[in-house]
């Protein structure tokens, strides 16, 4: 009876060990399209203006012509900041601005970062646009 229990116990700590064929992709999804993308790309832009205060900022973009990254560049011009996206561009006082955004099980997380502050959150992505769905999450960078 002991070793039955003991092979039970066994049995019940490995299959904790499996995985669903049907489990997150290896390749996160990196599409915001549309109304999504400008929804996203104005709220991370506001809540940049409230950190990181836009007059007299130059942001230097790299841009991928993603539909997220044409959102973003806009949103933060409408926001008061010089955006700059030619690699070639001289601008000695330019603050590098990074994007991410990835998808699973039906949400983006979405992520601008300066050298000494990030800025992410969750969103729940529809045809219309995208709604948070999670706090914003502020992490300031020595």
């Amino acid at each position: 009876m002991r070793s039955l229990t003991f092979l039970l116990g066994i049995a019940l700590v490995l299959s904790g060990c499996q995985t669903a064929e049907d489990g997150l992709a290896n390749t996160p999804t990196t599409t915001a399209s549309g109304p999504a993308a400008s929804a996203i790309a104005g709220d991370l832009s506001s809540r940049l203006a409230e950190q990181v205060p836009p007059a007299a900022t130059t942001l230097r973009l790299k841009s991928d012509r993603s539909e997220f990254a044409i959102a973003l560049e806009a949103a933060l011009k409408g926001w008061g900041y010089s955006v700059i996206t030619d690699p070639a561009a001289k601008a000695d006082k330019a603050v590098e601005l990074a994007y991410s955004i990835q998808g699973a099980d039906g949400q983006l997380m979405a992520q601008v970062s300066t050298p000494s502050i990030a800025l992410g959150r969750v969103y729940l992505a529809s045809a219309t646009g995208a709604t948070p769905a999670s706090p914003l999450s502020i992490m300031h960078k020595n």
